[in-house]
């Protein structure tokens, strides 16, 4: 069963917060339940959920108002027991689709090959990195995609 892809409502709240803690709890570090609510509030924000009768994942996105700024891709995460399953290929669908006809920019750890195969896959490229940007010294690597109606 393909879990329902909708937009976040405030009784995600929890659940998403449990799962961001769980997703990146070693790596750059999980938001605070604080970030999360102001998140959840903002116009300027887009947060998606996979909802298999409970959130199995998510993706943040920040849309400018202004359609010639790029929007960035600020967070997408999936359970570990979920993951190889295809829901993060749906959340990156989904977040397309609020995106059409914009860039989109994102920042991933280097180390993180899973996230860049699927982000390429997408047609995001490299486009520059942070050097030891990350605790433990791993780089950034800043990608984007461009759509081709901006070349």
């Amino acid at each position: 069963m393909r879990p329902a892809i909708r937009p976040a409502v405030a009784a995600d709240l929890e659940s998403v917060v449990s799962l961001d803690a769980l997703c990146f709890k070693s790596s750059s570090g999980a938001w605070s339940a604080v970030s999360w609510a102001d998140e959840f509030s903002r116009s300027d924000r887009v947060v998606l959920v996979a909802d298999e009768g409970a959130v199995v994942g998510y993706v943040v996105l920040l849309v400018p108002p202004f359609a010639e700024d790029p929007v960035e891709l600020l967070r997408i995460a999936v359970t570990p027991a979920e993951r190889r399953t295809g829901i993060a290929s749906q959340l990156m669908s989904a977040a397309l689709s609020v995106c059409a006809g914009r860039d989109i920019l994102l920042e991933v750890a280097a180390g993180n090959f899973a996230a860049v195969k699927l982000y390429q896959g997408y047609g995001f490229g490299e486009i520059s990195r942070r050097a030891g940007y990350y605790a433990g010294g791993e780089d950034a690597v800043i990608m984007r995609r461009q759509e081709k109606d901006n070349d």
